[in-house]
């Protein structure tokens, strides 16, 4: 592993670089990204992210994102990229198998692989690690790699401070997560006086649903919700069908798991989406009931302890048949 002061050694001169995020890039994915992008940048490296999948539209507004190179669509230059690069900066995942089709890119390129994440577990393929699984959003982690580990926080402009703001605040919930901290609010607070335009950022965020989303999260609240109170469950089943209907796209599902577990008395909230090629599922939890358990055992996934995914190859039906039949497992938890 290197040093940092190795790094710092090498990023004193001018590199090339590469930033990339895991597939279907969130709100901490494309902010932490793009936080580093213009801190690179700045500081006069020659610097490009690509991403393995598209991302929601509600995050088109960022500064920079214009510039995004997304590898389904531009392969051929995304691997010439990748191979020539000096340094490729993954953030917000530890494992290659979460950036799919890109994986033999990044995983054979001769580049210095720096890993910046907040996941459990990491895979063990960087070169260098800015790791924690205790910090809020790996966005925390890039202001802390400019600012503490780097000492620049000179350089941190509006669109830096605009970028890492909307990574921390999308992966904490609007701040109402545990993960909150006190050293959260303060990181925050930093941001807002470099630049960052909170108001903006939640305008941006939370109002700019399409007609469609809308009509589909009020199809799913009607008919798609189903509560399970004797384990304090509540769970979305979400069929392929659904999705056609809706004309759901990219981003459009962001946040319906939390409005299951909105619901008073819910402990543990699913959504289980029958994406055709497989279903997916994500879990969000209160207190000591373990999601990346639950998915890294009987799902095939991980995560966070309160926040968590899988998928399965099985039918929809089965799946969720599969999850309410673990529930037994952990109702000393649940109730």
């Amino acid at each position: 592993m290197l040093l940092l002061s190795d790094l710092k050694e090498k990023l004193a001169e001018r590199q090339r670089i590469v930033i990339t995020t895991h597939f279907k890039p969130d709100g901490d994915a494309m902010g932490s990204s793009l936080g580093l992008y213009h801190w690179l940048k700045g500081n006069g490296h020659e610097v490009d992210i690509i991403v393995p999948s598209d991302y929601p539209s509600f995050l088109f507004w960022m500064p920079g994102q214009d510039q995004v190179i997304v590898y389904p669509a531009d392969k051929q230059r995304a691997d010439q990229l990748i191979e020539r690069a000096d340094i490729i900066f993954c953030l917000d995942f530890n494992n290659l198998s979460r950036i799919h089709e890109m994986e033999p890119a990044i995983r054979n390129a001769e580049a210095v692989k720096v890993m910046i994440d907040h996941h459990l577990s990491p895979e063990g393929f960087d070169d260098f690690r800015h790791w924690d699984n205790h910090a809020a959003a790996t966005a925390q982690l890039v202001y802390d790699f400019i600012v503490n580990q780097f000492d620049d926080r000179a350089k941190v402009t509006p669109e830096i401070a605009t970028s890492l703001y909307t990574g921390i605040m999308t992966d904490t919930g609007s701040f109402r997560f545990q993960s909150t901290t006190a050293e959260v609010h303060l990181i925050v607070a930093d941001l807002i006086s470099l630049g960052a335009e909170n108001w903006k950022i939640h305008e941006h965020i939370f109002n700019s649903s399409t007609e469609n989303r809308l009509k589909f999260l009020g199809f799913c609240l009607l008919n798609r919700l189903e509560v399970i109170p004797e384990y304090n469950t509540a769970l979305f089943a979400v069929s392929s069908e659904d999705l056609k209907t809706f004309n759901v796209t990219t981003g459009d599902t962001e946040g319906l798991v939390n409005y299951a577990l909105s619901v008073s008395g819910i402990r543990l909230a699913a959504l289980i989406i029958d994406r055709t090629e497989r279903v997916k599922l994500s879990l969000r939890s209160i207190g000591e009931i373990p999601c990346n358990e639950i998915c890294a055992t009987y799902f095939g996934g991980g995560g966070h302890k309160n926040a968590a995914g899988g998928q399965s190859t099985a039918p929809i039906a089965e799946v969720v048949d599969s999850f309410k039949s673990i529930l037994p497992k952990y109702k000393n938890l649940l109730i």
